[in-house]
């Protein structure tokens, strides 16, 4: 993580890493682009240091960034057989996945078929009676209601079988998929994805619904018919939540998109704003869905049936979108009690030494109690709590234990996980999360053999905790025109991380609260100015922000804005402090 040239300090809970960036490069790319110092310095210091650089960047562009559909391996094939489908009338069954991506994907293509005058259905597996992806059961379904056509999204790289059993019962499958496939891929009729080492599309980031988008989009364009409004609102909603890059093509569609539904959204868009309390806001940022708009989807496919996703995203009855709406809020909540309660649990077992973080590589936990829909989101909120891969499983009545792995950026869990697939069932994913099936009493030989792999392949370094700091910020400069030229940045999201700032020599005007035990907020002033700052979910920085006293420290935040009853104020959200002695 180290970079030429940069220094490091020792925040309370990051290693902070502090770039030196050249000031005259910073100062002359700042007057030429008439742009905010730190907001340049932030620009260069993530390697957009030439004008080309920065013009490529800030300004997203169709023909640039946008790559031809038909240079997907097998798209072309894959339009032709939907149109002989339609054409003969064959029925169409599509096969999703149960999160947001997967919700979407399917949303996009049925709602897309249908508008084209396709017979079509779709299927989205039940987490726990169903499992993954797409199946051989699925198929005999499928073959006994007298489907001619199987197009999976978001899944079935990995079928093999499933697909062999579709070509003896007469079914041709489409994947459409964008995991990263194992050493053979499906004989299907045609595999659309941009992961496959044969493939020649450049972009290779695309989520589930992005391809299924470029699928269609070549579909339409053979029709000469214009993609509907609402194929753009579910490429963006999935993109965004399943934490794609949002690089070259993600970007742009992402930018492209919010600019669309910020002018005019569907009535689930509106209520998905509403259950998140962002009604007042008068437009929508990649932020509000990935944190407060996705999760509400995600609750259906974690603890209840998918299906009802999709209807809500593109039934056009008033009554059925708001009655899906009001119990998307009511399991979103749910969630959120389970995922609490999950953590509690597991910090319970840390307290106790019965996980020993301080001297174990990895954190691998089971439980009979817990969702396997949610396990998944407390492990990666333990990888941010401890800075180390982490895999949590559901042991079912079966022996099986189903797991939910997270990981940092210096380990690639999806290699380790190929290195261990002997022990599996079955398994997939990407470098940083991935879902994995075992005998439940393989659990202790995994995880001694995980931490093996974790400890030859990173170093002590590799596992301290650290945050990029992408340039110093005066605390006086932060203004209207600062958070106007912030915006240039966005959409934030992986690849894309809201910046944040190194604010030195602040001091407390008076003594920091602490919210519902958990939230610390302080009012700081530094060269003149005073702000206030909030630091979610770090109680342990009450009592050392009260240590500090009158002595200046610095602090490591994100700007952002807040809107409360149609008031609009600048945010200071804390990540880090460092208290004097240690920076």
């Amino acid at each position: 993580m180290g970079q030429p040239g940069a220094a490091y300090a020792k925040g309370a809970k990051y290693q902070w890493l502090l770039p030196t960036i050249d000031v005259g490069v910073v100062h002359a790319l700042s007057a030429r682009y008439n742009f905010v110092i730190p907001l340049m310095q932030t620009l260069v210091r993530r390697g957009f240091d030439t004008p080309e650089k920065i013009d490529a960047f800030l300004f997203t562009d169709a023909q640039r960034d946008i790559a031809p559909s038909l240079l997907l391996q097998d798209a072309a094939k894959a339009v032709e057989r939907i149109c002989l489908a339609i054409e003969r009338k064959e029925k169409i069954l599509i096969v999703g996945d149960y999160d947001v991506d997967g919700i979407t994907a399917t949303s996009l293509l049925l709602y897309c078929l249908k508008e084209i005058g396709a017979s079509v259905n779709y299927f989205l597996p039940h987490r726990v009676n169903d499992g993954y992806g797409l199946s051989s059961s699925i198929i005999k379904r499928a073959a006994a209601n007298h489907y001619h056509l199987v197009i999976t999204v978001d899944n079935g790289i990995t079928a093999i079988e499933p697909v062999e059993y579709a070509t003896q019962a007469g079914i041709d499958v489409i994947i459409t998929d964008h995991h990263r496939p194992h050493a053979v891929l499906p004989a299907a009729y045609a595999v659309v994805n941009p992961a496959r080492s044969d493939c020649a599309y450049p972009y290779k980031e695309l989520a589930g619904v992005g391809v299924t988008f470029k699928l269609v989009s070549l579909l339409y364009e053979r029709l000469n018919w214009p993609l509907p409004e609402k194929a753009y609102e579910l490429l963006l909603l999935g993109t965004i939540a399943d934490v794609v890059p949002l690089t070259g093509e993600n970007r742009y569609w992402v930018r492209y998109c919010l600019g669309r539904v910020n002018e005019s959204a569907s009535q689930a868009f509106q209520v998905l704003k509403n259950n998140g309390g962002l009604a007042q806001k008068p437009a929508i940022g990649s932020i509000d869905i990935a944190f407060s708009l996705a999760p509400q989807l995600n609750a259906l496919g974690r603890l209840q049936d998918p299906r009802q996703g999709v209807q809500f995203l593109i039934d056009s009855r008033a009554e059925t979108v708001d009655k899906v709406g009001r119990l998307l809020f009511e399991l979103n909540e749910a969630r959120k009690n389970i995922e609490r309660s999950i953590m509690a649990e597991i910090m319970w077992a840390i307290d106790q030494k019965q996980i020993d973080v301080a001297n174990e590589s990895v954190i691998v936990a089971a439980s009979t109690q817990w969702p396997v829909g949610v396990i998944g989101l407390v492990a990666s909120r333990l990888v941010a709590e401890f800075g180390k891969p982490v895999v949590l499983f559901h042991v079912a009545e079966n022996g099986l234990a189903k797991g939910s792995g997270r990981s940092i950026a210096a380990f690639d869990l999806f290699a380790a996980l190929q290195e261990l697939a002997f022990m599996f069932e079955h398994f997939g994913g990407h470098a940083q999360a991935a879902g994995i099936c075992l005998k439940a009493e393989l659990l202790p030989r995994f995880k001694d053999a995980l931490a093996d792999l974790v400890r030859k392949r990173l170093t002590p370094s590799d596992l301290q905790q650290k945050i990029v700091l992408d340039a110093t910020l005066p605390l006086n400069e932060i203004n209207e025109t600062f958070v106007r030229h912030l915006h240039f940045l966005e959409p934030f999201g992986h690849a894309n991380e809201a910046p944040i700032f190194h604010i030195s020599d602040v001091a407390l005007l008076e003594q920091p609260s602490l919210l519902k035990g958990l939230h610390v907020k302080c009012r700081v002033t530094a060269g003149g100015a005073v702000k206030s700052i909030i630091f979610f979910n770090r109680p342990e920085l009450f009592e050392l922000l009260r240590l500090c006293a009158d002595r200046p420290f610095a602090v490591a935040v994100q700007v952002t804005e807040n809107y409360w009853q149609g008031n609009k104020t600048i945010e200071l959200r804390g990540v880090d402090i460092a208290v004097p002695g240690d920076i």
